[in-house]
């Protein structure tokens, strides 16, 4: 699974709106490399980026598409919201509860509050002052431990700037990003020739979870929106990694229970080598 003919990076958004007709930060950017290049593109909704990927993912040649929120929850998690271990049983679970308008209206803090209820005070937190939902707070109040989870994923252990899973409101809100992209991963997953890495065996088109922010000293120096730069640089990156045969030590090392149910990140670990192909 090392060798790709393209790379694809999204930087997605959990927006309850569209996003503005012009490009802006704080929406969906995808960023694309192969022969011809790298380039970035604004979609103001979640149907929309879909749709582009699955036009990607329809063109022939070996693709790499990154995601930048959580493809799986700390150890245990999906056993006890879903009945079954493994990270496709949160997709799916969340595909069958979670709307989401074509105008990006969603039910992702409602969808939240109801596993709260199942789990008895969290794992969620984080919403609108104005939305009254007791059973989600609107800070951080849980008791993981008394819970039987844990707060951060063992990626997040490695990579302290990564905000937990469970955070759903406010800057670094990952977990209303995940809620919102894993049905998507759900539907894209059930694509022939697709597979999410590391859950299962390498398919011609392979989704994974990427954290853009490894390459924060390349970022800050671009030009432009920051979403924008960020994903046609890790794109970039990628590309140029896959194409020298480099890939090989950002896909080693996943602990197994990573690879069963908490998902990892894409070339944690490798900051340096990722703004040396960036660059």
């Amino acid at each position: 699974m090392t060798s790709f003919d393209r790379v694809a990076v999204v930087d997605w958004s959990a927006a309850s709106t569209l996003s503005p007709a012009r490009p802006s930060p704080d929406a969906i950017w995808i960023g694309l490399c192969g022969p011809e290049g790298a380039a970035e593109y604004y979609h103001r909704s979640r149907d929309s980026a879909e749709a582009a990927l699955r036009a990607l993912i329809a063109q022939p040649g070996r693709w790499l598409i990154g995601f930048d929120f959580p493809m799986g929850y700390p150890q245990g998690f999906a056993a006890r919201l879903t009945g079954h271990s493994g990270a496709p049983a949160i997709w799916h679970w969340l595909a069958d509860r979670i709307t989401d308008a074509p105008d990006n209206r969603n039910n992702r803090f409602t969808v939240a509050a109801a596993i709260n209820r199942q789990f008895g005070a969290g794992p969620f937190w984080g919403r609108p002052a104005a939305l009254a939902l007791p059973d989600l707070p609107a800070r951080k109040t849980v008791n993981y431990p008394a819970l039987g989870l844990t707060e951060r994923r063992l990626i997040e252990q490695r990579v302290p700037r990564a905000q937990p899973v469970w955070k759903l409101y406010t800057t670094g809100s990952v977990g209303s990003q995940a809620l919102m992209g894993l049905p998507r991963i759900a539907r894209l997953a059930a694509l022939p020739g697709v597979s999410v890495w590391p859950f299962q065996p390498p398919a011609r088109v392979v989704l994974a979870e990427v954290y853009p922010s490894l390459l924060d000293p390349l970022v800050r120096a671009a030009p432009g929106i920051k979403d924008a730069a960020q994903v046609r640089l890790l794109a970039r990156a990628l590309w140029r990694l896959a194409q020298a045969g480099r890939l090989a030590p950002l896909l080693a090392d996943v602990p197994p229970e990573a690879q069963a149910e908490e998902g990892w990140i894409l070339g944690a670990g490798h900051g340096a080598l990722l703004c040396e192909a960036a660059a």
